[in-house]
């Protein structure tokens, strides 16, 4: 697993899409954070600013999955995996892996980079922070920073919950197609469906598909986090959807090594 997982990680950045990758990542994710937040000034919101970052993912993570197993089969390379003595399973996890490692390292790279900075303008910018906290007696600085940190905490962990699950999906979609393009699109269609599910709840007036498509949603269950409550629900859930598509990528494969 891990020959597979240095593999595909190093392919990465010998090939332009890591590269692609971080720069629209942290670039868009820097603007956002800009935006909402340092220019925003007094109406400045932390949570909405991680809401967009959820949304982004379902547009960004399909350029690092896209070429998973598509380009093995572009290249002609699938049958050297399906013949080498490392079992299916260990593949599709050093792929999964592969790709995590980029999504997340950027993302944190990121996160710690916005934060510094906003860290930089404390002196005006903890009056904000001050509105969430304020309670009786005085507040000292490190209660304030302290509230801060937790603040971003439960949303950082949410972003990299959903950021796996979502990697798992796009390494589904790119098992079944060669085409790079068509997993991409695919896979952002999927993501962006999962996120915006429950929307449609007020079309519909049968109540058993409204808590379905609730259910399903990936955003409905984020809002928890955005106030530092670690809903363990919510983290199966996302550890779930990781399992199944893992899981059906590796069904794929199985059938395909038997074919």
């Amino acid at each position: 697993m891990f020959a597979i997982f240095k593999r595909d990680f190093v392919s990465y950045f010998t090939t332009p899409i890591g590269y692609v990758f971080m720069a629209i990542f942290l670039a868009v994710n820097g603007g956002l954070f800009s935006l909402m937040t340092l220019q925003a000034g007094s109406s400045g919101s932390i949570s909405g600013y991680f809401s967009m970052v959820t949304v982004i993912l379902a547009i960004v993570i399909p350029v690092l999955t896209m070429k998973s197993f598509s380009e093995e089969k572009k290249q002609k390379t699938e049958q050297l995996l399906l013949t080498s003595p490392v079992s299916i399973g260990k593949i599709v996890m050093g792929k999964f892996l592969s790709v995590y490692s980029i999504f997340s390292g950027t993302f944190v790279l990121g996160t710690v980079f916005n934060f510094a900075v906003y860290h930089e303008f404390a002196d005006s910018l903890y009056l904000w922070v001050v509105e969430d906290a304020q309670r009786e007696g005085a507040l000292t600085r490190w209660d304030v920073l302290s509230h801060f940190i937790l603040s971003i905490l439960g949303p950082t962990i949410a972003v990299l919950l959903i950021g796996a699950a979502f990697s798992a999906i796009g390494i589904f979609i790119s098992s079944l197609t060669e085409n790079q393009l068509v997993s991409l699109i695919s896979s952002i269609a999927i993501m962006l469906g999962f996120m915006f599910i429950a929307s449609f709840n007020n079309l519909i007036p049968f109540e058993p598909i409204r808590e379905v498509l609730d259910w399903l949603s990936v955003y409905s269950r984020y809002g928890n986090f955005l106030y530092g409550v670690f809903d363990f629900s919510a983290i199966v859930y996302y550890a779930s959807i990781c399992f199944v598509f893992l899981f059906l990528t590796v069904r794929v494969y199985e059938k395909r090594r038997w074919a």
